[in-house]
């Protein structure tokens, strides 16, 4: 059998002030091998084998995500495709605000997409991938990696991509409950003031401008946010005392990660941990057991081999 490897990587959307428009890849994957071959029969035996986060939860059968994106592509390619199997090897927290399901879905369609010869364009899979997924924050990084800024009017993304410096550290810290990306869209309201969305479209200017121009300095404001977080906080216990001990630790910068309920700080490599425990700390004052890691951004994107 011939095997093709996905290797995707986590995102962090949002940025605070950037909602659904700003998301970046991050240095922490999941990886998708298929083993396929050419038969002469119709009929092949579904197999998913699942290791690391989600192998006693995720299902392994029609209901499959990964396995759902790959179907979306024969159907679209009007292909056949040869006897396979699937290995999902996921390192990304599932339901935390770090786009575990855009890594599914966006793996799914690639690995598909090269069991068909590659017929789909990468702006046709970016399309795909984000009406599966709703929106494109997650998934555009995790394609083309870096920083990336998306437009999306429910049919057609425009997005365009900038590198994310090398001396930012991206500094999680996982809480231990997960938060469903629909509760926490639904808890936000249908109307905003006018003031509020000036509020954040002068923050989400400056972050790009901090972040170009490696002003860091700058972050703390250009994190700030009035559109998402005021709301989502009522579904993150501590996170206002969250976002405090890491502000009081030395971060240039602090969020909400994607939908959360991770909070996602931005520091230089000797802060980081430090930062890290501080926010583990301020979790667990309120009775939350949480984790934190510390990593690179990804400026690659996913990764295919063969």
């Amino acid at each position: 059998m011939k095997t093709i490897k996905i290797k995707i990587p986590a995102t962090t959307a949002n940025f605070g002030s950037g909602f659904d428009v700003l998301g970046a890849a991050l240095k922490l994957y999941n990886e998708i091998e298929v083993a396929y071959e050419f038969t002469n029969s119709r009929v092949h035996e579904l197999k998913i084998e699942i290791i690391g986060e989600g192998k006693d939860t995720l299902p392994k059968n029609e209901k499959n995500v990964v396995l759902q994106a790959m179907k979306t592509v024969f159907r679209i390619c009007k292909t056949v495709p040869p006897a396979y199997k699937l290995r999902l090897i996921n390192h990304i927290p599932l339901s935390r605000g770090i786009g575990s399901s855009a890594s599914a879905r966006l793996g799914g369609i690639v690995a598909a997409n090269e069991l068909c010869r590659k017929k789909l364009s990468e702006d046709e899979i970016i399309q795909i991938v984000s009406k599966l997924e709703g929106h494109p924050d997650n998934v555009v990084p995790s394609y083309f990696g870096g920083l990336c800024i998306c437009n999306f009017d429910g049919n057609n993304v425009k997005y365009t991509k900038v590198k994310m410096p090398f001396d930012l550290k991206a500094v999680l810290c996982i809480p231990d409950f997960e938060l469903s990306t629909d509760k926490a869209r639904n808890i936000l309201p249908k109307t905003i003031p006018h003031k509020d969305a000036v509020f954040n479209s002068s923050r989400v200017a400056l972050f790009m401008s901090a972040i170009i121009q490696k002003k860091y300095e700058l972050l703390s404001i250009a994190m700030e946010d009035k559109l998402h977080q005021p709301y989502r906080k009522k579904l993150i216990p501590g996170m206002d005392d969250v976002f405090n001990s890491a502000k009081k630790s030395g971060v240039y910068g602090v969020c909400i990660s994607g939908s959360g309920p991770s909070i996602l700080a931005i520091s230089n490599e000797n802060s980081a941990v430090k930062i890290g425990m501080a926010m583990q700390k301020a979790f667990f004052g309120h009775r939350i057991t949480s984790k934190y890691i510390i990593c690179d951004f990804d400026n690659n994107g996913i990764q295919i081999s063969k």
